[in-house]
């Protein structure tokens, strides 16, 4: 029996890769920020399509569906407010009062606690 032919030439061009071709127009100063990108990276022959696929993926990564979620040991408003009041504080005050006004500005005036709502209607 005779051997097949084994065409064994190297196909020219880049490989071939499943993705979808777009078109994509970047003003100058976006150019500019990728190209200089592309030289932190220290790679010679990183392309700009290459590095727009980089980019891509690393937004993609770092991305997160919707609002980030609010975590346990952030601070409240309300004291963050009153350490912005102790920075301001009169020193001059006795301490009930500089208690009273604290409270009645991390409260908030009378005529709004019922339109707010963030607090429960009691």
């Amino acid at each position: 029996m005779p051997k097949a032919i084994v065409d064994t030439r190297k196909s020219r061009g880049r490989p071939r890769i499943d993705a979808t071709q777009i078109g994509l127009r970047l003003p100058p100063d976006n150019l500019a920020a990728v190209d200089a990108w592309i030289a932190t990276q220290g790679k010679q022959d990183l392309s700009r399509p290459e590095a727009i696929r980089r980019l891509v993926e690393i937004g993609l990564a770092g991305a997160t569906a919707g609002r980030p979620k609010k975590s346990a040991a952030s601070p409240r408003p309300s004291k963050l407010a009153a350490a912005a009041i102790d920075k301001l504080a009169d020193e001059t005050a006795p301490a009930a009062e500089q208690a009273a006004r604290k409270r009645r500005l991390v409260k908030g005036p009378e005529e709004f606690r019922d339109v707010r709502a963030d607090r429960r209607k009691k």
